[in-house]
Order: structure tokens, then C-alpha cells, then sequence
């Protein structure tokens, strides 16, 4: 498949905007969507290992369980639209995930040992996923770190699989 031209880089067509559109998702929205869901499903299952099923209510502090709320109550007021999921976790954005994985990186760090390149890691992409959730194009170095975080995060996967470590989706 050949690459289109970013359609802000060209006169108004709307085929442009729709092929621009079709692309990024093609080529790293897909990733990010692994990369954050899978960083939930670590999240939920080392807090389970380490703190049991009522981990959130110890793992997430005030604040962000008050910003849950209030987005779990604006979901409610509208009962026919998609809902992010049935836990929480999928309330939360990756800065919020972040967070947690660093306030409790001593429970992490038992079972990923290099929990802390791994936040690093994950920050680092923080802005180039905001980028590819408004649907804009990344330069060539964001694409590749995104990549090399999605590939690596898989490979952290088999990993804990193959540790023993139950994996279990919020």
C-alpha cells in the first residue's frame, strides 16, 4: 500500500482527508490501542496478584477515582452510547495509568523487575498518542518508538505468561 500524502500538506479534497484518515489508523492507531489496553490488562492483574480483586480502592487515589466518577455518571445521563468498558481501568487515560503503575511500583516491581524503564518508556509516548487519537500524523522517530513499545510490550506478555503470571482482562 502506498503511503498518501498528508491531506494538510495539499489543497482541500475530501478524498485526502479520507485516505490521511484510513492511513494513520492502518498504521499506528491499531498499536496504541494494544499497547493501552494491554498496559491495562497488566495493570489490573499485577494489582490483583499483589493487592486482590478490591485493588482499586488502594491502588487509585482520590482524585482520580473522583475524575472516574464523574465520567462514569456522564456516561450514565446518556444509557444509549457505547460504554469505554466494564471496569473502571477503562475510564482512565494513559497518563492516569501511568500514574498508577508509578505510585505502586514497589508492587510492580516483584514481578517486572524493569517496571521503571517501562513507565519511562510508556511516558515517552504519551504525546505521540495524543497525536494519533486526533487522527494527525506522526513523524518517522515517534512512529518507530511506538512500534518498538508495541513490539517489546508483547514480548513482556509472553514473558509473564510463561512466569506463571495470570493475565486477566478488567
Amino acid at each position: 500500500m502506498a503511503i498518501p500524502p498528508d491531506f494538510r500538506t495539499l489543497p482541500f479534497e475530501t478524498a485526502r482527508v479520507a485516505d490521511s484518515g484510513r492511513y494513520v489508523g492502518r498504521s499506528t492507531y491499531w498499536k496504541l490501542y494494544v499497547v493501552e489496553n494491554l498496559i491495562r490488562v497488566v495493570v489490573h492483574s499485577v494489582l490483583s496478584i499483589q493487592v486482590g480483586p478490591a485493588w482499586w480502592n488502594v491502588a487509585v487515589d482520590s482524585n482520580t477515582n473522583g475524575n472516574v466518577q464523574k465520567v462514569m455518571r456522564n456516561y450514565a445521563s446518556q444509557p444509549s452510547r457505547s460504554l469505554p468498558g466494564r471496569h473502571k481501568i477503562y475510564y482512565l487515560y494513559l497518563p492516569d495509568l501511568m500514574k498508577i503503575i508509578s505510585t505502586n511500583s514497589h508492587l510492580f516491581r516483584p514481578i517486572i523487575p524493569d517496571i521503571d524503564s517501562w513507565i519511562v518508556r510508556f511516558e515517552q509516548i504519551r504525546l505521540p498518542r495524543n497525536i494519533v487519537g486526533h487522527m494527525n500524523w506522526l513523524n518517522s522517530s515517534d512512529k518507530t518508538l511506538i512500534d518498538e513499545i508495541y513490539t517489546d510490550l508483547k514480548i513482556l506478555m509472553r514473558k509473564l505468561l510463561n512466569s506463571g503470571v495470570a493475565l486477566d482482562i478488567p
